[in-house]
């Protein structure tokens, strides 16, 4: 997902989608699921030089991705769509102060459970062997920008500095996931589970472990079957209920938790193994996949009455 926050920063993607012939690559490619650029040219009845530019502003907007193939006869590149939806807020939200954000690094988390396939990497290295659970304690953990498991959890403490006599309001957390599957596999569903403080506040279910293009952020030495990026999610849980990217996927409410600025904060994902797909975890962090993020987390609070 692609979130503008506001019209200004949406103005290179307004540009960008403000071409026919723009709109009608992106038709094709979700039609087709990808094509290298001579067949892309010859469906659009233009040529590679006039197509080259076309592409290169969709690259750079995030839309469309390009990677190079060799079956055979020179390099290929291949386009593909890259996002699955874009998120554009087109009034600006009233600026409040009473908002605590901080960010979490994938590799602090305080507690885990995980099963093989999984491993650890920061930026500029694995992290111990893949497939080994005994380094995710290992001291290096704290460094993680992405970990993945097939089935299992890792649990973070959300640090809490809302200030004295005040109720947590809502609570976002915003992380890109994606599944885990034995290399990757762009159909790979799997059910992610949610949990702060121990209760469960619902579910959503990654559609698969990407690996079709490269993460924009994703570093050069990082294996090209392997996981490449995941989706932008977006947890919130307030005084209507708890949402993904706006949808409800629950009935549970911020005041049912009762939380204060005295309050632990235990965030849990979690992939059981008696879920109905079980396809495994990947969470990204800075330097990995297509956000170039830690885990955010915002937390909206009040005077306690």
């Amino acid at each position: 997902m692609l979130h503008i926050k506001s019209i200004d920063d949406g103005l290179e993607l307004f540009k960008a989608l403000g071409s026919d012939v723009r709109v009608e690559i992106i038709k094709i490619l979700l039609n087709e699921g990808s094509l290298n650029m001579n067949d892309l040219a010859c469906k659009l009845g233009i040529t590679n030089g006039a197509l080259t530019s076309h592409i290169k502003k969709l690259e750079e907007c995030g839309v469309v991705a390009v990677s190079s193939e060799a079956p055979g006869h020179g390099n290929q590149k291949v386009c593909s769509v890259h996002l699955d939806k874009i998120l554009i807020e087109l009034q600006d939200k009233p600026v409040n102060a009473n908002i605590y954000t901080t960010d979490i690094k994938v590799g602090l988390f305080s507690d885990y459970s995980v099963y093989p396939t999984c491993g650890l990497a920061n930026s500029s290295r694995l992290i111990g062997e893949v497939d080994d659970t005994r380094y995710f304690a290992h001291p290096d953990r704290f460094e993680a920008d992405i970990l993945w498991f097939a089935k299992g959890y890792v649990e973070y403490m959300i640090p809490n500095f809302v200030p004295a006599n005040q109720k947590v309001d809502e609570i976002c957390i915003s992380a890109e996931l994606s599944s885990e599957a034995p290399g990757v596999n762009n159909v790979w569903p799997s059910d992610i589970y949610f949990y702060l403080n121990e209760t469960l506040l619902g579910t959503w279910t990654s559609p698969g472990d990407f690996g079709d293009v490269k993460g924009l952020f994703t570093p050069d030495w990082w294996f090209p079957n392997w996981n490449q990026y995941g989706m932008l999610k977006t947890l919130v849980i307030n005084h209507d209920g708890t949402f993904v990217d706006g949808r409800r996927i629950s009935d549970v409410v911020i005041d049912e938790l009762g939380l204060t600025a005295k309050s632990q904060l235990k965030l849990k994902l979690e992939v059981p193994e008696d879920a109905e797909h079980v396809g495994g975890l990947t969470i990204f962090g800075k330097g990995f996949g297509n956000y170039n993020q830690d885990i955010n987390i915002k937390i909206g609070y009040s005077a306690i009455e």
